[in-house]
Formats: C-alpha cells, sequence, structure tokens
C-alpha cells in the first residue's frame, strides 16, 4: 500500500474518532452494553448446563467474543449515512483513494473494540473470572478475538453499502444476529438438541470461542481450534472486504 493511500485511510480514520468526541453518550452504551449482557447472563439468565467448572469461567471468554459481533450497526449506520446525506459525493470529487473511506472506518471501529475489549476484559475480572494460561496464550487469545472483530466489521460494511439508507439497517442486521447468538458462547452443544447443536458447530463464531478458552485455560476450551478459528476469521474477509470494496467503488455510477 502506498503512502498516498496511508495517508487518504489516516485521514479519514482520524474523521471518523472526531465523531466519538462529538457523540460521546453513544460511545459510551456501545462499551457498557456488553458488561450489562455479562451481567445479564451470569447472574440472572446464565445455569451452565453441562459445563464443568464455574460458569462465570465459561461465560466470560463466549462474552468476550460476542462483544467482537456486536456493535456492526454503529458501523453501519455510520456508512449508509454518510451515503445518504451525499458524504461519499464529495469525497469521491476529492482526489482520494476509493477504498480509504472504507479503511478509514474500519480503522476506528478497531480502535473502539479494542478499548471495548479491556473493558469486558476488566469487568471479567471483576466478576472473578481469571486467565489461567500465560501471557503468550492470552495475547493469543486477544489476536484471535480482535481478528474475528475485523472480519464482522467487513462483513457489517458490505450490508451497509447494500443496505444503502439507515433506515434498513435494522432490517439487515437482523442477517448477523443468528452468527451471535447461534453459537457456544452461553452454553456447550452438547446441552442443546442435537440438530441445534451441530448449527452451533458450524456457526463461524464457535471456533473462536472454543479456541479463546483454552487459550485463557478455563472450561470449555479445547486444543486445534485456533486454526479453524483463523481459518473462518480469513474466509470472511476474504470474500466480503472485496464485495465491499467492490459495491463502494460502483455506488454513484
Amino acid at each position: 500500500m502506498s503512502a498516498y493511500v496511508v495517508s487518504d485511510c489516516w485521514t479519514m480514520t482520524r474523521r471518523e474518532l472526531a465523531h466519538w468526541a462529538r457523540q460521546p453518550v453513544q460511545v459510551v452504551v456501545g462499551l457498557v452494553f456488553p458488561v450489562m449482557m455479562l451481567l445479564m447472563f451470569g447472574y440472572l439468565v446464565g445455569g451452565g448446563r453441562a459445563v464443568e467448572g464455574r460458569y462465570v469461567d465459561f461465560l466470560v471468554p463466549g462474552m468476550l467474543a460476542m462483544t467482537m459481533a456486536f456493535g456492526l450497526e454503529s458501523t453501519m449506520v455510520a456508512v449508509t449515512r454518510d451515503l445518504d446525506k451525499g458524504v461519499v459525493d464529495r469525497f469521491r470529487s476529492m482526489p482520494m483513494a476509493n477504498a480509504a473511506v472504507l479503511v478509514g472506518r474500519s480503522a476506528a471501529d478497531m480502535l473502539q473494540s479494542v478499548v471495548g475489549l479491556a473493558v469486558m476484559i476488566g469487568a471479567g475480572y471483576a466478576l472473578g473470572w481469571r486467565a489461567g494460561a500465560g501471557a503468550g496464550a492470552f495475547l493469543g487469545a486477544v489476536g484471535l478475538l480482535l481478528l474475528l472483530r475485523f472480519a464482522m466489521l467487513w462483513v457489517g460494511i458490505y450490508l451497509a453499502l447494500v443496505a444503502g439508507r439507515p433506515e434498513m439497517v435494522q432490517t439487515v442486521q437482523v442477517l448477523v444476529w443468528p452468527v451471535t447468538f447461534l453459537s457456544n458462547a452461553f452454553a456447550t452443544p452438547e446441552a442443546m438438541p442435537g440438530w441445534l447443536g451441530a448449527a452451533v458447530e458450524w456457526n463461524p463464531m464457535s471456533p473462536t470461542v472454543t479456541a479463546v478458552r483454552d487459550l485463557f485455560g478455563g472450561p470449555g476450551g479445547e486444543p486445534g481450534h485456533v486454526g479453524a478459528a483463523v481459518a473462518w476469521s480469513v474466509a470472511l474477509l476474504a470474500v466480503f472486504f472485496p464485495l465491499a470494496v467492490r459495491r463502494f467503488g460502483r455506488l454513484g455510477r
């Protein structure tokens, strides 16, 4: 990637970060909502059927993965709002790389995801969860989580470009929700009906959840899932990144 394109991407990233300063409530809500979900499932809903050990040690890694899939609607709304208000058309009139708008948006989102992940890890420790593995395994788990986020982010960007308008985002984002909830984040597939357990096993998020649990040294983790977790995320990126860039390039023609 040339220095020209990198400069364009950084400019668009700073634009998105400037929006945070003007919308602090939205940023705070995005950080607090996953913590509320953790408390709800940990204390109100969670039972942990078929889970060996403490349920909080099983739940927190799953919630960390789910946090990486949550919040896509804010990115999707931001993309469609720029389209709807003609901001993208103004960017097109400037000497700027086409992909810089999307890459800048994704970079800003990833920065927020790092902060959100840190907040959730802190909340997990406050609830008594502890990562039982070493620093290398801990960083490996965090890397898998951020890779999942990056992949899901480009799925969201593509769906936003398909939706085209902010009011259509709620309809399109329904396609993302089954990926988050039909996974092994809250319960083991063994505790589910056979057909549902099989669907959960094929969920792209489930290998990441299993691998992260193993790297954190908690219950529900199984060795050998890191490769599958990376493969699913890379596959999603390989499909949706070029689709998003291609569709963005065709808008307005």
